[in-house]
């Protein structure tokens, strides 16, 4: 059994994502690796009466810059529409009164580095989940098997620790 999971950064990540979080002891997040356009890092899905509605923040970016680079683009009404959109989706949920003061913070303050936001998110999200993961940063790229031709995402991380099993999120 592995102990070890990596994870990209995630804006409001799917289900899976935090079941990840808490299942494995040991969390790594992906920092050192270049910020890959629809994706998870800066999107969210959620269920609206209308069908799943996709949420993107803005982000100002080139190819080749780390994740830890990306800024948050401040152009257009992005958190006044996210916040709406989450509100109308659910505002009249069961439950949805006690957790909407810890999640609004998110929609007024502005943040400058995305991969800060979505870890304060992260965070958060773990605090109200009550999840306590053993969240740790990678400190090199650590590559995928698919990208080194292998359909599999298991590796070995650099670390006294065993097995890293790398799970993508995309």
């Amino acid at each position: 059994m592995w102990n070890e999971a990596l994870l990209s950064t995630t804006y409001f990540g799917p289900v899976q994502w935090y079941q990840k979080l808490n299942r494995y002891p040991y969390i790594y997040i992906e920092r050192c690796e270049s910020f890959i356009k629809q994706t998870y890092r800066n999107r969210c899905v959620i269920a609206t009466t209308n069908g799943l509605q996709t949420l993107s923040v803005p982000v100002e970016h080139n190819n080749s810059q780390p994740i830890t680079d990306i800024r948050i683009s401040n152009h257009g009404n992005w958190r006044h529409l996210h916040w709406n959109a989450l509100m109308s989706a659910y505002g009249d949920s069961p439950f949805f009164d006690y957790y909407v003061d810890d999640i609004r913070p998110f929609f007024e303050q502005r943040w400058e580095n995305l991969f800060d936001f979505n870890m304060a998110i992260t965070h958060k999200l773990c605090e109200l989940l009550d999840i306590h993961p053993t969240i740790r940063f990678t400190e090199e790229y650590v590559p995928s098997r698919r990208e080194e031709g292998g359909e599999r995402r298991e590796n070995t991380l650099h670390s006294p620790l065993s097995t890293l099993h790398l799970i993508s999120v995309r």
